[in-house]
């Protein structure tokens, strides 16, 4: 279009240019000018004009005065001295003409198509409509996110330009006249988008504006869905929640999901990671519009299409009884600081496929209250260093020392290479300097163990018999003139998936950390005199101290390879259903690797891990009380030491030994002793899975959780000494 009238534009500046060169010289060759000649007879004798006139001012009847003129100073008749001008206007009108009809030429019939599609663009616009998100179950059918049908009082973009409407709507739905225009005036959803007034109208306000839709014109009613979770804090850190789309995630759509503005998309859980599952497809509005762009008819409309439905691995009553297991011991009255810890995470696994059969964090948040958009007293609420971060899954983005539940790993690494078997033994004397460096590292049992073997050292957890097996790994490294690699012992550990993700089909997954002289000269490269490894740094990676790292998620996935021999991947999907009720996918389990380990090494740490759970008479009680036979469990201890804070509990289970199915790894952060606080949580909950295997434990056992107050008190931290 603007190459067409700058082509208009030359052309006639051109025509108009050749017009007057033309009538310029036209002007030259045809004017006259008389030189008279001098001293000669008067060329021309004939009268050109007579004039008839009183002479001399005297009236004499019948006397007619004849003068002479002097010689024209013109030649020929009055058309030929107009004919010039005629022609340059007459060139210029052609060219005008000619110009205009060119270009009509060109707009009609060789752009014809193009500007009829542009026409016809300008004329309609097609607008999405938001459909309604799949539904979220556990694995045994229970509903535990859902669509609840909301009445949406809808404007037009072109109500936004008058006030009489805006109050009427101000005064009926009684909000602010100010958040009626705000909302109004919102292009977030689209120039020719329908605006969202209220999200959430009552019957009786839809039905006044729709009984005087003359008062209300642009503005319409439609019944809507808004994300619901009935257990409200059950579960959240799995299932996430919902919100409306950001630019930063418009910048970033993924190739196989549609995504406009005013969309509602999974912001965490299973909501985000799944959120192309769960979105419907758009419905269509085809509307025409005016030269404003204001909506003036629908012409057509097609329904949105509900999303896919996704069914969990979850158990919600064995989920429920982590949920309060974990709330019961960090915060009884709802205030973190008035029971043990600050915070905590248990996960449940079943060992022969990897799905996850409870994933519980603690504090935790109510999603229902990020629905529609995170208000800011919510946000500051759960951003607080108070309120202890409620948002964090702790399972997958928690990162602690390992303590005492590495020695399985640190233990089978030592039998693979020889500094370990069944026989050989220990002396205890609750100090140890192996290196001779004068720099004593203390057993947590500062008066020995005495002469102790593997197996012992397993069950009470003696630091030495580790040093010991670190000692030699150190020694045998290549950089001491050994023959085996300076990281083999990080290589064994490593095989079990610890220091990467275990890639669970959620977001926010934390790898942790193995230590390595590698990692150390560059975590220290700033500090030269820190960089180096030493035999010491082996000695606290043995007991999973020092600069060791793990998640809750990865310690279960790990000790479900030491029951199976086998890594599954861990995973929360169990089948994907469409709008009919039909199975479209089902999860099929991920065999990750096989670490390479004698099955009789196996054997040697089992049969350890077995004794572990029998000594503490806390968690057999607990164990008992749920039914489950005591003699079958696999477990390990553990009080990992922070600087500055209260210690780390866990405890790690599987059952029933020889047959494994469940694992449970439980933490508690700045909890204290492992086996007196870790441990009776995670026996409730192992309780819990036999339990709901045997049908004792249903949905019926399944109850609303609140979400974290953000309250706390101060931490009554007391360390006391470690005894795993």
């Amino acid at each position: 279009m603007l190459v067409g009238i700058i082509v208009g534009i030359v052309t006639l500046v051109v025509a108009a240019i050749l017009v007057t060169v033309f009538f310029m010289v036209r002007n030259k060759r045809h004017g006259t000018v008389v030189h008279p000649d001098k001293g000669g007879p008067d060329p021309v004798k004939s009268v050109d004009n007579v004039s008839f006139s009183n002479v001399g001012g005297a009236h004499r009847k019948g006397q007619t005065a004849i003068s002479a003129k002097s010689p024209a100073t013109t030649t020929g008749k009055p058309s030929e001295l107009l004919r010039p001008r005629f022609v340059a206007i007459g060139v210029l009108a052609a060219a005008i003409f000619g110009s205009l009809g060119a270009k009509l030429w060109s707009m009609q019939v060789l752009s014809a198509d193009k500007y009829r599609s542009v026409a016809a663009e300008n004329k309609y616009s097609t607008i999405a409509t938001p459909a309604p998100r799949g539904q979220i179950y556990d694995a045994n059918g229970l509903l535990l996110a859902k669509n609840r049908s909301t009445i949406t009082v809808l404007a037009d973009a072109s109500v936004g330009d008058d006030h009489d409407v805006m109050q009427r709507l101000s005064t009926v739905l009684g909000l602010p006249y100010n958040i009626v225009r705000m909302r109004v005036k919102d292009e977030s959803s689209g120039a020719q988008g329908q605006r969202i007034v209220s999200a959430d109208a009552s019957q009786r306000d839809a039905a006044f504006i729709a009984e005087h839709s003359d008062a209300f014109p642009g503005v319409s009613v439609q019944t809507r869905t808004t994300r619901e979770y009935p257990y409200v804090a059950l579960a959240a850190h799995v299932l996430g929640y919902t919100g409306p789309v950001s630019e930063e995630e418009l910048e970033d759509v993924p190739a196989n999901r549609n995504i406009e503005l005013g969309d509602v998309v999974g912001k965490s859980g299973i909501e985000a990671y799944y959120d192309n599952i769960l979105s419907g497809e758009h419905g269509r509005r085809r509307v025409i519009v005016d030269s404003r762009g204001q909506v003036v008819e629908v012409e057509s409309e097609t329904a949105a299409t509900r999303g896919n439905d996704v069914y969990l691995t979850l158990d919600s009553a064995v989920q429920y009884v982590a949920e309060r297991a974990l709330a019961s011991l960090i915060a009884p009255d709802g205030v973190i600081g008035h029971g043990k810890g600050c915070a905590g995470a248990v996960v449940a696994l079943d060992a022969t496929d990897g799905s996850i059969i409870a994933m519980a964090s603690y504090p935790t948040f109510d999603p229902t209250k990020f629905t529609g958009g995170i208000a800011q007293d919510v946000w500051d609420l759960y951003s607080t260093e108070e309120s202890y971060n409620p948002l964090l899954n702790r399972c997958i983005s928690g990162t602690y020392p390992a303590a005492s539940t590495y020695k399985a790993f640190t233990s089978l690494a030592g039998l693979k290479y020889g500094f370990a078997d069944d026989e050989r033994e220990w002396n205890c004397e609750g100090s140890w300097d192996g290196f001779q460096t004068g720099s004593w590292q203390n057993c947590w049992n500062t008066y020995g163990h005495g002469p102790i073997s593997l197996h012992d050292g397993i069950v009470v957890s003696c630091d030495v018999v580790f040093y010991e097996i670190a000692r030699e790994f150190f020694l045998a490294g290549t950089s001491q003139g050994g023959n085996i690699s300076d990281t083999a012992l990080q290589e064994e550990i490593a095989q079990f998936g610890f220091g990467r993700k275990t890639d669970v089909d959620l977001l926010g997954e934390e790898a942790g950390r193995i230590p390595t002289a590698e990692w150390k000269a560059q975590h220290w490269e700033d500090v030269p005199a820190e960089a180096d490894w030493r035999g010491g740094d082996l000695t606290n990676l043995v007991i999973g101290q020092g600069d060791v790292l793990i998640t809750p998620l990865q310690n279960a996935v790990a000790y479900g390879a030491v029951a199976t021999g086998k890594i599954m991947k861990p995973h929360l999907l169990k089948e994907v259903r469409n709008t009919n009720d039909e199975t479209a996918v089902v999860f099929e389990p991920v065999v990750v690797d096989e670490p390479d380990i004698d099955e009789k090494n196996y054997k040697i740490v089992r049969d350890a891990l077995k004794e572990v759970s029998l000594r503490d008479a806390t968690i057999t009680s607990v164990l008992r009380g749920w039914g489950v036979d005591i003699s079958e469990i696999g477990a390990k201890t553990g009080t990992g030491e922070v600087a500055g804070k209260g210690d780390v509990a866990w405890y790690v289970c599987y059952y029933p030994n020889d047959n494994p199915r469940y694992v449970v790894s439980t933490c508690i952060e700045q909890g204290g002793a492992g086996a007196a606080v870790a441990g009776p949580v995670g026996a409730q909950v192992l309780g819990a899975c036999v339990a709901a295997s045997r049908g004792q434990l249903t949905a019926l056992d399944v109850h609303p959780l609140a979400g974290s107050t953000g309250k706390s008190d101060e931490l009554n931290v007391t360390n006391e000494q470690r005894t795993d």
